[in-house]
């Protein structure tokens, strides 16, 4: 049986090794040009050319983005970039308008192309256009639902690739595209510097009452009516399987290393579950729970049963649950002394209970019982940021296992 995709983002070179780690069949990153995330780290060619080596030797596919609706200004340098690119060894790019993806052609006519969702593809003939061009995978616009996606599917050449996320936050603006930002706060959204003002909180002022600002009351912070809820699909595995999508993207080359461990781990036992027994797969409720682990919105299905209605924002807030922190990182265990070194992230305490995981369904429990610092000093807490601490560890734990808190009340970040 050929396996679905799993497809996680990575915004920087250590994000790119945990994605393998714990379980991508692909990944996606941007180069520090070119792409619709210019706020995250991104990558230098030769971070790149590490990334899709380590990639490459566990069997990971590496793509690149390169999606942005580019200005005249925008399109200089781009012929030298692909062929760095194509150096490099990456095995797609990513793209979403038709010049780019004509300039690829023109000079690395062998780069496998993926049309982004930024392209809007949302029927059949828009796919089979992209693949008569040369695409070899179309990433569909979150804007379908399992009966469409499922005719797209039977009406398409089938070599080619269905591409759609599964999880992670959504646009208020069609495919991603969007003016708000531009307008308010002159960044460009489609060239990858979304200021997200469909987040910030709005008042409504009448016309000849200038300066009374009157809230559209949701609580006493005011509304956020533009401000969608987070993409969640792990309990539809079957379905989207069976819908004829071929990769399964996760949303998030902004976000920590601790979330890309933690929402690929969960995604990834519920797939194999999958094809372990198509017939018999359940949802199991605590796959959904170590997703809560990791800062999140509230959830929706998007566009895939229906489309959504006014449950689908969130008009509350505008701030993400966060219920865990991310307290460090394994960088190697001694079995013999149990002793981890650990790099700590979020500062933690002596006789703090944590949980640590691991790739697959790994998780241990334990409480912090001994710690020392590098000079074999004890600690009663580890406040510095990337302070690296010796801890006491019975269970046999490896190299790049994270350790977690939970967050007295799992207050929103």
């Amino acid at each position: 049986m050929n396996k679905v995709e799993l497809l996680a983002p990575a915004g920087d070179l250590e994000r790119l090794k945990i994605a393998v780690i714990y379980g991508a069949d692909a990944i996606y990153v941007g180069g520090q040009i070119f792409g619709l995330r210019a706020a995250a780290k991104n990558f230098t060619l030769e971070e790149l050319k590490e990334g899709v080596d380590f990639a490459h030797e566990h069997g990971v596919k590496v793509f690149v983005t390169a999606n942005i609706i580019p200005h005249n200004e925008d399109l200089k340098g781009l012929h030298e970039y692909l062929i760095e690119l194509d150096k490099v060894g990456i095995d797609a790019i990513i793209v979403s308008d038709p010049g780019t993806f004509m300039i690829v052609k023109e000079t690395v006519p062998n780069m496998e192309v993926h049309i982004s969702t930024q392209a809007n593809s949302v029927n059949y003939e828009t796919v089979n256009f992209w693949y008569k061009l040369g695409a070899s995978r179309v990433v569909l616009a979150r804007e379908l639902n399992f009966t469409e996606i499922k005719e797209i599917k039977e009406k398409i050449p089938a070599e080619v690739e269905l591409e759609a996320f599964v999880h992670g936050a959504m646009c208020m603006s069609y495919s991603g595209r969007c003016l708000l930002s531009n307008y308010m706060a002159n960044r460009d959204a489609n060239r990858g510097e979304c200021a997200q003002p469909c987040r910030w909180k709005y008042h409504l002022v009448e016309e000849t009452r200038p300066g009374e600002y009157m809230p559209i009351y949701e609580d006493e912070r005011g509304t956020y009516f533009m401000n969608s809820k987070d993409l969640c699909m792990i309990e539809y595995i079957p379905e989207i399987i069976e819908s004829g999508i071929t990769s399964l993207k996760i949303e998030g080359r902004m976000k920590t290393t601790y979330y890309v461990a933690t929402v690929l781990r969960a995604y990834r036992t519920a797939i194999d579950r999958y094809y372990e027994n198509p017939q018999d797969w359940e949802f199991q409720e605590e796959w959904l729970e170590e997703i809560k682990k990791a800062s999140h919105r509230d959830f929706t299905t998007g566009f895939y049963l229906d489309k959504p209605g006014r449950n689908e924002h969130i008009y509350g807030n505008k701030s993400y649950i966060r219920g865990y922190d991310f307290i460090g990182l394994i960088n190697k265990y001694d079995p013999i002394s149990q002793i981890a070194t650990v790099e700590q992230r979020n500062r933690f305490f002596l006789g703090d209970e944590i949980e640590i995981i691991g790739p697959k369904e790994i998780l241990i429990k334990m409480k912090i019982e001994q710690m020392w610092d590098e000079h074999d000093e004890p600690l009663e807490v580890a406040p510095h940021p990337q302070q690296i601490i010796k801890m006491k560890m019975t269970e046999k734990v490896a190299e790049n296992y994270i350790l977690r808190k939970e967050r007295a009340g799992g207050e929103d970040e």
